[in-house]
């Protein structure tokens, strides 16, 4: 038996569905800049290797700490239908197809929300979701703490190799479409790893092993710094300051002689 895993963000969309959110959420006055700032900052540090994916994802999400669930929810359902529904890559929808005549489930594994997770679930016909999920209290409010493990980079194996094991399914067996080396360690796992339009360190690593390489169609809208916020004077200063803490605490990482990085050994 085998299954189909699939990513969402840049590999089923053609959309970062994170970068549509900032952007709605700023839009209609729920985000300042200063907060997706400091978020983007926090996940800056795990891009640069000085800080673990756990610590920075529960970082970027800690402003939703006291906010209803389900408040959270309808606003991602209406985002969604609004932002999302109409980005999927036409490649994707046909592989989707493919593995459901097969007769193989297909999952999707994403880093993305368990709320936005849903919406793609109901819409495409999805047999099941793996996907980020916060914690919640006792009064159905976010904490702004993450649940475990977190469904980026080594926590998407374990998630899925957990789900494959509870249907006596090998990883061996199943295939993997992804855009992004953050997902190389399911892409080792998985009998037929496929690279969709991947980021420059995915491609290298994709060619050097002989993994299949595909585009799946579709464009994305601008990129965030065509939006006008990028242009302010209060933005450049923001990010002037971000870069200066990423320095320094590169600095202190380097003096304390620590590696918090692993590296890929196809990538020299």
């Amino acid at each position: 038996m085998s299954a189909a895993f699939f990513d969402l963000d840049g590999t089923l969309t053609v959309e970062n569905t994170g970068r549509l959110w900032f952007r709605r959420e700023r839009a209609e006055g729920r985000l300042h800049l200063s907060q997706a700032m400091e978020a983007a900052f926090w996940m800056g540090l795990y891009g640069v290797g000085l800080m673990k994916a756990d610590v920075a994802l529960t970082l970027a999400v800690g402003t939703l700490a006291g906010l209803e669930e389900q408040a959270l929810q309808e606003r991602i359902d209406t985002f969604y239908a609004d932002e999302v529904a109409g980005s999927y890559a036409p490649g994707g929808l046909d592989a989707l197809k493919k593995h459901r005549a097969a007769g193989e489930p297909v999952v999707l594994l994403t880093a993305a929300s368990i709320y936005l997770a849903r919406c793609v679930q109901t819409d495409l016909g999805l047999d099941d979701i793996l996907a980020l999920r916060f914690e919640i209290n006792e009064d159905g409010r976010f904490t702004g703490s993450l649940q475990h493990p977190i469904c980026y980079g080594p926590g998407k194996l374990e998630l899925a190799a957990a789900w494959a094991a509870e249907r006596g399914i090998d990883l061996k067996d199943c295939s993997f479409y992804t855009d992004s080396i953050s997902d190389l360690p399911m892409m080792d796992a998985v009998g037929t790893p496929v690279a969709v339009r991947p980021d420059t360190r995915l491609s290298r690593v994709a060619k050097r092993r002989g993994w299949a390489i595909e585009d799946w169609g579709g464009e994305p809208g601008p990129a965030d710094e065509d939006a006008p916020e990028f242009k302010s004077g209060r933005l450049r200063r923001l990010a002037a300051g971000a870069v200066r803490r990423v320095t320094q605490a590169r600095a202190r990482v380097t003096r304390g002689g620590e590696s918090v990085r692993s590296s890929d050994p196809d990538e020299g």
